[in-house]
């Protein structure tokens, strides 16, 4: 009698995504191929990119928030994998009110400001195809409602009242200037977004960026007379987990925090838990793709002069798998000294593996490092880049 053979397994194991990186000098992408990685790019070469995304809803747009010397900030867009650019007919810009407006001459909000950096892309709702948002500096969010070819800005946040106090117009002191960032849509609902301000805090709207409220309890405010303010806070990086969106996760200049939305608005401070020579300052915070428990960030030295670079030059992620409550370290492979680089807010990211997630991140000199098995061990991609700003992970369409 012949021997069976054995059923062929249906499941497949995802095959690992594009890493489109944004650089100081233009835009990337880090290709599988084969058992390895293959570079393309740069796209418009020395436009610094701050941001690089690819449309999930399409599988085929590619956006570029770019910065062309003396040229000025402006979106550009591509939909054959990067091989050729068109710039958005209308990029983001500040509206003008004008002398005869209600509020006139003493009007607050970003009157009379101009964009001088597009900094984080986000696409919109999964039932929005085409809707895209955008955070600028000085501090604006911007949409755009046909595929990043013309934006507005949202009103209701760049004109509210609020405005010049929300985001401590003058007094912010962050290096790249103040920067409107982690633009979260709630996958349950299209019209709830939350936005994260440097020198500002966090802030929530239910109705599709109409009407907003700071969402900040709980955050310290070191640098600030009375550290429980409202606002004036700075969020490095604000991510609501889109498996629990509930569940949200801040990487603070002053610590690292967690909020159960669904149970009320104060952060808890998880990072008091990291180890104390390292402390809990970073940039960036990447969930796991299910467990809203798991959590990990890469900390940099937040002392004396703020040197914002690996502490003691020893290069770290820290993972939690319990929300915040224990922290172990992830180094295998890593330099084990004198690496003195940083890894940016938008410069980390994890794949849908929920087995074994693939992590991948950028460093401010020009490296990209991966971890194929949840960051127990990582191997070095690419070096000699320029400083990187951002790494987001793609899957084209074909």
């Amino acid at each position: 009698m012949a021997k069976k053979s054995k059923p062929r397994s249906t499941s497949k194991k995802p095959k690992r995504p594009t890493l489109l990186i944004g650089t100081a000098k233009g835009g990337f992408a880090l290709e599988p191929s084969g058992s390895g990685w293959r570079m393309r790019g740069p796209f418009q070469l020395g436009a610094r990119t701050h941001d690089l995304r690819l449309d999930p809803r399409d599988g085929k747009t590619l956006l570029m928030a770019s910065t062309g010397g003396h040229l000025g900030p402006t979106i550009y867009r591509s939909e054959d994998r990067g091989k050729s650019w068109q710039e958005a007919p209308r990029p983001p810009r500040f509206a003008k009110l004008g002398a005869g407006s209600p509020r006139g001459k003493k009007a607050r909000g970003s009157r009379g400001q101009s964009v001088k950096i597009n900094f984080w892309l986000e696409p919109g709702h999964v039932d929005e195809p085409g809707v895209w948002y955008l955070g600028t500096s000085p501090q604006g969010l911007f949409r755009s409602v046909d595929h990043g070819r013309t934006w507005r800005g949202v009103n209701g946040f760049n004109h509210n009242p609020n405005w010049a106090a929300w985001v401590s117009v003058g007094t912010d002191g962050t290096p790249d200037g103040p920067v409107l960032h982690s633009i979260q849509i709630d996958p349950r609902n299209a019209r709830h977004m939350t936005v994260s301000c440097s020198s500002g805090g966090t802030f929530e709207s239910l109705d599709r960026g109409r009407t907003w409220c700071p969402v900040n309890r709980g955050i310290a405010a070191d640098y600030l007379p009375d550290p429980n303010v409202e606002y004036g806070h700075d969020p490095h990086c604000m991510r609501m987990h889109p498996a629990r969106p509930d569940r949200w996760y801040q990487q603070n200049h002053c610590g690292i925090y967690r909020l159960d939305r669904d149970q009320g608005e104060t952060w808890t401070r998880i990072g008091e838990r990291m180890p104390k020579r390292v402390g809990d300052i970073g940039f960036p915070i990447v969930l796991h793709p299910e467990d809203p428990e798991t959590v990990w960030v890469f900390p940099m030295d937040g002392t004396s002069i703020w040197p914002r670079t690996s502490p003691a030059g020893k290069p770290a992620v820290y993972r939690t798998r319990n929300g915040g409550r224990s922290w172990e370290r992830q180094a295998r492979g890593f330099p084990q000294r004198l690496a003195f680089w940083t890894v940016l807010r938008q410069a980390m990211a994890a794949d849908d593996d929920p087995v074994q997630t693939g992590l991948f991140f950028g460093t401010t000199s020009g490296e990209v490092w991966a971890s194929l098995n949840s960051g127990q061990s990582w191997s070095q991609l690419a070096a000699h880049l320029p400083r990187i700003y951002s790494l987001r992970l793609a899957r084209f369409r074909r």
